[in-house]
C-alpha cells in the first residue's frame, strides 16, 4: 500500500491559500493572465547602473508598494525589499485561506517554513568603507578604520535585513504565527524544499497550519556580478524579452528575476474544522543531492531523477503506468527550465529517466521564460502555477521557443498556452550545489 492510500484527514495536507509578487504583477489573476498571454517581465535593469556589465537586463518587480498589504506598515518600516515581497505574497495567501475571518484554532500551531534569500547589501556605503580603509602601504585593510567607517556609514537596521531569516521574522510578526519556524537557503531549490518540508511538519503533527514559500532578489551589483562571473546569465544584446529561452537550441543562460510566492498549507482536518476551502492537495515530496560539482548538474540526471522518483513514490504514483484513459498519471511538469545549456538538457534526460517512454506524452514548460529566475522564490511561484493550471485547465507556455534542440526533445508547450485536463503535477527545482527538490500536487477530492 502506498503512503498516500493510508492517509487520514489528520495527515492529508491541502493548499488553502496562495499569493505571489512577481515581475508580471502582484496578484493571482493579473499574473496568471500575463502568463496566458505569453508576456515577459524582462527589461533593462533600473536598480543600479548596469551599462558596463555583461548583462544589462533583468526581470524586476515593478510598481510594488508593500504598504498596501500590511495591517500596520510602521511595524515593518525597516523591512528589506525581499521581506516586503514576502509580506505581500503572504498577505494574499492568508486572505485567500480566509484565516482573517476563519482563524486557526491555536496560533502556537501555525508555523512558517521559508526558502528565503539574503537581503540586499548597502553597496555604495559598503564599498566606500572598504576603499577608504585600504592601507596601500601595508597592502591590507585597516580594521580599526573600517570599523569606524562602517559604524558611521552603514545603517544597523539595513544590515540586519540582510539576514535570510528576516522575511520569516516579518511574516511571524504580521500574522502572529508562533509555531515551528524554519528558513532554508538551498539556492534555486529553496522554496520547493520549504513547501515539501512544511508538508512533512504538518503530517508529523507538529503544526496545524504552515505558511510556506520563498522570497528573494539578487538584482543588485554583487548578485549580477556573481552570476555573470559564473557565466550563468544570458548576455543577449537583443530585445530582453526574448533573452530567456528554455529548451531552445539558442538558449544562452537565465535572466535574473525577483519576487515571492507563498502558500497556506494545513492539515485537511484543520481546514475542514474551520470551514476553509481546499484548493489542492500536496501528495508527494522528494529531495536529493547530486554529490557532484557545486555549479554543474550531474550529467546523467541522477539527482534530479531521484527527487522526482521520491515524490512519485510518496504520492503512490507509478511513473510507468497509464490511467484508464490511456494517459500518464502525471498531467504536467513545471520544469526548473532555467535556459542554460546544461540545465535544460539534463532535466530533459532526468524526466526520460523517470518516465521512460511516457516522458514524451507529458507536457512540461518553464515559466522562467516569462518571469525570469526568481532564485530562492522560484519554486514556490512555480508551484502556484501548477495549482492554477489544475483549476483553470490551462498549461502555461515556454515562450521564445523557436529552434528545437535535439537534446531537448520533449513537449515543452511551446509559445502558446494549451487547454488540458490537469489533475496531477510535478514541480521541479534544482539548485547550485546539487540540491534537487520536487513536489507533487493534485486536485483536491474529499
Amino acid at each position: 500500500m502506498s503512503q498516500r492510500a493510508d492517509r487520514t484527514p489528520r495527515d492529508r495536507v491541502v493548499v488553502s491559500g496562495m499569493g505571489w509578487i512577481t515581475p508580471l504583477g502582484h496578484d493571482l489573476e493579473t499574473v496568471w493572465g500575463a502568463l496566458m498571454r505569453g508576456e515577459s517581465g524582462m527589461a533593462p535593469i533600473t536598480r543600479f547602473d548596469a551599462r558596463t556589465f555583461p548583462t544589462t537586463f533583468a526581470s524586476e518587480v515593478k510598481s510594488f508598494d508593500a504598504r498596501a498589504f500590511m495591517k500596520d506598515a510602521s511595524i515593518h518600516a525597516t523591512a528589506g525589499i525581499n521581506s516586503q515581497f514576502a509580506l505581500g505574497a503572504a498577505a494574499q495567501a492568508w486572505k485567500q485561506a480566509a484565516l482573517d475571518v476563519k482563524p486557526a484554532r491555536n496560533m502556537r500551531r501555525v508555523g512558517i517554513y521559508l526558502g528565503a534569500g539574503e537581503g540586499v547589501i548597502d553597496t555604495p556605503n559598503y564599498l566606500a568603507a572598504n576603499l577608504k580603509a585600504w592601507d596601500a602601504a601595508a597592502g591590507k585593510t585597516d580594521g580599526a578604520v573600517w570599523a569606524k567607517l562602517g559604524h558611521s556609514l552603514l545603517n544597523a537596521a539595513r544590515e540586519i535585513e540582510q539576514e535570510p531569516n528576516m522575511p520569516l521574522a516579518h511574516i511571524a510578526r504580521e500574522f502572529g504565527a508562533r509555531g515551528p519556524a524554519y528558513n532554508c537557503l538551498t539556492a534555486c531549490a529553496a522554496s520547493t524544499q520549504a513547501l515539501g518540508e512544511a508538508t512533512s511538519i504538518l503530517r508529523g503533527g507538529e503544526a496545524d497550519v504552515m505558511i510556506a514559500g520563498g522570497a528573494h532578489t539578487m538584482i543588485h551589483v554583487l548578485g549580477v556580478t556573481g552570476f555573470n562571473r559564473l557565466t550563468a546569465l544570458s548576455t543577449s544584446t537583443g530585445d530582453p524579452r526574448t533573452a530567456s529561452r528554455p529548451f531552445d537550441l539558442g538558449r544562452g543562460g537565465f535572466v535574473m528575476g525577483e519576487g515571492a510566492g507563498m502558500v497556506i498549507l494545513e492539515t485537511l482536518e484543520h481546514a475542514l474544522a474551520r470551514g476553509a476551502t481546499p484548493l489542492a492537495e500536496v501528495i508527494g515530496f522528494g529531495s536529493s543531492a547530486d554529490s557532484y560539482r557545486i555549479t554543474d548538474i550531474e550529467p546523467t540526471g541522477r539527482g534530479a531523477a531521484a527527487a522526482m522518483l521520491q515524490a512519485l513514490a510518496q504520492a503512490g504514483i507509478d511513473p510507468h503506468a497509464r490511467g484508464a484513459d490511456g494517459r500518464p498519471l502525471v498531467d504536467y511538469i513545471s520544469a526548473h527550465g532555467t535556459g542554460t545549456k546544461e540545465n535544460d538538457s539534463i532535466e530533459t534526460l532526468a524526466v526520460k529517466r523517470v518516465f521512460g517512454e511516457l516522458a514524451k506524452d507529458i507536457p512540461m514548460s518553464s515559466v522562467k521564460s516569462m518571469l525570469g529566475h526568481l532564485i530562492a522564490a522560484a519554486g514556490a511561484v512555480e508551484f502556484i502555477t501548477c495549482v492554477m493550471a489544475i483549476h483553470r485547465g490551462m498549461l502555461p507556455p515556454t515562450i521564445n521557443y523557436t529552434t528545437p534542440d535535439p537534446e531537448c526533445d520533449l513537449d515543452y508547450v511551446a509559445n502558446t498556452p494549451r487547454a488540458a485536463r490537469v489533475r496531477t503535477c510535478l514541480s521541479n527545482s534544482f539548485g547550485f550545489g546539487g540540491q534537487n527538490d520536487t513536489v507533487c500536487v493534485t486536485a483536491f477530492e474529499s
